[in-house]
């Protein structure tokens, strides 16, 4: 049984890529600053895609305090040229885990861990350079909805006095860049 599922996977993927507009996409942006951000962008219509990505942070420290970080979103964008050139626009969902110290907390000995759920917007614009290459700018932002707790670094003692979890909402931007693209 376990065997026919690999086999129908496989099937599944071959056949994506084989007879699909299957591109793959790293963001040199990110990567300057050692924090990898990958997707995967496939055909799904006239002139849809969706589009899955990831971002990881892996500091340790930045600034004294973690700046760890998981974000994956699942996208549907609309092009309004062609499928994968020019200007796009994209609804997503996603998700993230981190351990860090907020901005607002540079200077203190405090930090949260948490998990979140976001949802949002992006714009962007492809341009290609010729039949496999193209570069992506885009930035995307929404809601970001936070479950977190609040943790001292000297004791790791907990701080924030909630029961469970805080929670936060805010609408920021947090995804965006420059993406190398390669069409399969």
């Amino acid at each position: 049984m376990i065997n026919k599922i690999k086999i129908c996977l496989l099937a599944c993927l071959i056949t994506t890529v084989a007879f699909s507009q299957t591109r793959i996409k790293g963001n040199i942006a990110t990567a300057i600053a050692a924090i990898p951000n990958f997707g995967v962008e496939t055909k799904i219509g006239e002139k849809l895609t969706f589009q899955f990505d990831a971002t990881a942070s892996f500091w340790k420290s930045f600034k004294s305090g973690p700046m760890e970080f998981t974000l994956a979103f699942a996208e549907v964008r609309y092009y309004t040229k062609d499928t994968n050139k020019g200007f796009f626009v994209g609804g997503h969902i996603g998700g993230s885990r981190y351990k860090i110290q907020k901005w607002n907390y540079w200077d203190s000995d405090y930090y949260q861990e948490g998990i979140g759920v976001m949802i949002g917007a992006t714009v962007g614009y492809l341009y290609p350079i010729n039949d496999h290459f193209s570069v992506e700018l885009f930035l995307g932002g929404g809601s970001h909805q936070g479950f977190y707790k609040g943790y001292t670094m000297s004791t790791g003692e907990r701080v924030d006095g909630a029961d469970r979890y805080n929670k936060s909402s805010e609408f920021l931007p947090y995804r965006g860049g420059l993406m190398l693209v390669y069409k399969l």
